[in-house]
């Protein structure tokens, strides 16, 4: 009301009261209409009042795609006074993994591989930290992959193309290094490989040999097949039940190649915390630099809550590391996995829980 007061004959005309709360660089507002796409001349007035209130800026085009262009602001639907991030595309991966492309141009224009974001679906909901899986910056999206295992995943994966997410912050955390490495051996398991293929194609595009190791616990669970053979020179999956590919886990292959005397720059790997504690001391008798990407529990994201505390031992003493803020990758010979796997499983219970309950609601509305 504050900023329109200047304009009370248009503000009259809207026939609908409008107030604008926010801080300085990241305006909010509060509109009756659900769609601000149904006004474009009324939105083009408003974030020219916004811009060069809050962002000490001025429009020169009224257009609106003029300010989409110059990035200044982009228009989202509107919930409860919070911008939303709309879903672009959707898919399912295999019954329990979904792909989500996500508009988020600013996000997109600094992503790297190895980076994190945050997401809530809605303003009342849990934050939740996601890897990114990949980004287009001239498309301004970027890629997230995730594992049906909570509440809050339950009520994303319920989201459909066209719809929206509430929050969407990054990119976080520090990139995983891939200069100056000329062969590198990828280990991913599960879901963990959606966060390693970025990496791997990363490489690629660098011109490094890649030798990708991917596990699964058996086909219906694979994910990712062709994208990561189309960046690796020579890619092994594996199941623990022997229905698709070699049976047996990831460490296997690792064990035989260090055999017949092969050897990397580094190995990278990302999966289950199991896993990663195991690739990490086959690895450990060559010397070879072995990184991990560790996703512990996290909350704000910028390393003020601690809740993504990760200890380490360093020249024989322990010290403690904030993951979105240090990490999510670490060298893996320096992580007490013992303690993070014992972390990690703290609220398990819970989320079971929780989880149920959502699936539960989600039947009653079907019904």
């Amino acid at each position: 009301n504050t900023l329109l007061a200047q304009d009370d004959t248009q503000r009259d005309n809207w026939g609908a009261p409008i107030s604008f709360s926010g801080r300085r660089g990241t305006p909010t507002e509060k509109i009756k209409s659900a769609d601000i796409q149904d006004n474009n001349s009324f939105i083009v007035f408003i974030y020219k009042k916004l811009l060069k209130k809050m962002c000490k800026c001025d429009i020169i085009s009224s257009n609106l795609s003029k300010i989409q262009t110059e990035a200044y602001v982009t228009p989202r639907q509107i919930d409860f006074g919070v911008f939303m991030y709309k879903i672009l595309k959707k898919k399912s991966l295999n019954p329990t993994v979904t792909m989500m492309e996500i508009e988020a141009p600013l996000v997109a224009a600094k992503a790297e591989p190895g980076q994190l974001i945050i997401l809530r679906v809605d303003g009342e909901g849990e934050r939740i930290p996601l890897t990114v899986a990949g980004f287009d910056r001239e498309r301004g999206s970027v890629k997230i992959i995730f594992q049906i295992v909570g509440a809050t995943t339950k009520q994303l994966d319920s989201k459909n193309e066209g719809e929206y997410i509430s929050d969407f912050v990054g990119p976080l955390g520090t990139k995983t290094r891939v200069e100056g490495l000329k062969k590198v051996c990828i280990v991913g398991g599960g879901v963990g490989c959606a966060i390693a293929l970025p990496v791997a194609e990363k490489l690629a595009s660098l011109g490094c040999e890649v030798t990708s190791v991917i596990g699964f616990r058996s086909k219906d669970l694979l994910i990712l097949e062709d994208e990561f053979r189309a960046a690796s020179k020579e890619l092994i999956v594996m199941t623990d039940d022997g229905s698709y590919g070699r049976e047996g886990n990831v460490c296997l292959p690792l064990r035989e190649m260090f055999a017949a005397g092969e050897s990397f720059d580094e190995v990278i790997t990302i999966g289950p915390l199991v896993m990663m504690k195991f690739v990490v001391a086959e690895v450990r008798p060559t010397g070879i630099p072995c990184t991990v990407s560790m996703n512990p529990i996290m909350i704000d994201g910028t390393g003020m809550c601690g809740g993504c505390r990760l200890s380490l031992i360093r020249d024989g003493k322990r010290i403690t590391e904030f993951a979105c803020v240090s990490g999510p990758d670490f060298n893996g010979y320096e992580v007490d996995f013992d303690e993070a796997i014992s972390r990690s499983s703290m609220y398990r219970d819970f989320e079971r829980h929780a989880y149920e309950k959502a699936c539960n609601l989600y039947k009653k509305e079907v019904e």
